[in-house]
């Protein structure tokens, strides 16, 4: 059932600006245009850091991970240790332009071969092997590399950027590292995952994942544990938005009891084990910080209306080592909860497409997904009223 605001104890609503006169949603062309989508992943996926893994996917010398990523197949590998080995280069062979990897995932031993006329390279990308090249006029084998993709880690999350010219990812992440620093989250091991096939824009994900005035009627269990005004939000930055949401008196974790089987994680703050933290950082990480754990989201568009996602759960190693360790009681709640996310994101995408669309009126209590909007417009250089 839902509550009402006057049912809302005052300490639980968390203040907002007004909104100004006319902020409505955006037209459907922002979720339904293939024209916009591909410039989306112009400006967004091929022009900024995405996040690409985790670097526990690729724990030793020549271990790898293919991704794709804006239409393009990545190899992510190791070429030695520690984060600054972590090397990304497009799953092309510079002979011919054959795929080089097939499998999701393998191992290299010692370097990277071309299935075809078996041009090799080590794992930092250079040509160490060209059968039959020998004596071919200008031919410098030296000279020869893998294309390679920018490739950084944060706290075992592995970036790419496909530019050609990148900021440092620190920039990117501005004040993030600082403000998580207590979840250690580079040491955390995943301790579940699954993947979902949406039929929704990337966009309403996002904007569904920045509220939660849905949840008391789309996850009743979730309002329970943690009230759905409690939420306060960051304004919006350039490069990510989220906020912070408390558990209720009594709840531990979000779990399907709100109890928590598990130690909480230990370099956090008492304020900190009382909330759930949700950031997204553009354009395709979910990060839901929670006082035993770490979900994450990462997300796929593969079409305007259509995204893969992915979902993670990372646990600290010393508690998944445990005898009897069990997430059953975080993956059954967030399997429950994302799928009705995704089903109201469904339900959205299917009505923005219908020709009885138009642009609706935002609530006060909306104003991050409105910013969201106008940041959109302005990356795209596209008038929301033009046609």
């Amino acid at each position: 059932m839902s509550e009402s605001a006057s049912d809302v104890p005052a300490s639980h609503i968390k203040p907002r600006a007004t909104m100004p006169e006319g902020a409505t949603t955006l037209p459907a062309r922002f979720y339904t245009s293939p024209r916009l989508f591909e410039r989306e992943l112009d400006l967004f996926f091929r022009s900024n850091w995405v996040l690409a893994g985790r670097a526990e996917e690729v724990p030793r010398k020549g271990d790898y991970v293919l991704r794709d990523l804006a239409g393009d197949s990545i190899i992510v590998t190791r070429s030695g240790e520690g984060d600054q080995s972590v090397r990304a280069f497009y799953n092309v062979c510079r002979h011919r332009g054959t795929r080089l990897c097939t499998a999701a995932s393998g191992h290299f031993a010692g370097s990277i071969q071309c299935p075809y006329h078996s041009w090799t390279y080590d794992l930092s990308g250079q040509l160490i092997g060209a059968p039959h090249m020998d004596g071919t006029e200008g031919f410098d084998r030296a000279g020869i590399r893998l294309n390679t993709i920018a490739a950084e880690v944060w706290d075992g999350f592995i970036f790419v950027n496909l530019s050609e010219e990148s900021d440092p990812l620190a920039d990117h992440l501005g004040a993030l590292p600082d403000k998580f620093a207590a979840w250690e989250m580079g040491r955390l091991r995943r301790g579940g995952r699954i993947v979902y096939e949406i039929a929704a824009n990337w966009k309403l994900l996002i904007q569904n994942f920045n509220e939660c005035l849905h949840c008391p009627n789309v996850h009743p269990a979730l309002n329970t544990l943690s009230h759905y005004m409690s939420g306060e939000n960051e304004p919006l930055r350039r490069t990510y938005m989220g906020g912070r949401m408390d558990l209720r008196p009594g709840i531990v974790t979000m779990s399907m009891d709100g109890s928590c089987p598990r130690d909480l994680l230990p370099g956090l703050s008492d304020a900190q084990k009382r909330g759930v933290y949700y950031y997204a950082i553009f354009p395709n990480l979910f990060l839901s910080l929670h006082p035993d754990y770490v979900m994450v989201h990462r997300t796929e568009p593969l079409a305007a209306d259509r995204t893969r996602l992915t979902c993670e759960f990372l646990f600290a190693p010393e508690e998944l080592a445990k005898p009897g360790f069990d997430i059953a009681d975080v993956v059954e709640f967030w399997d429950m909860t994302n799928k009705q996310d995704w089903h109201v994101c469904e339900l959205s995408q299917q009505g923005i497409s219908s020709r009885g669309y138009q642009p609706g009126p935002y609530s006060n209590r909306e104003d991050l997904l409105y910013a969201f909007d106008q940041f959109i417009t302005v990356v795209l250089g596209e008038d929301r009223n033009q046609a």
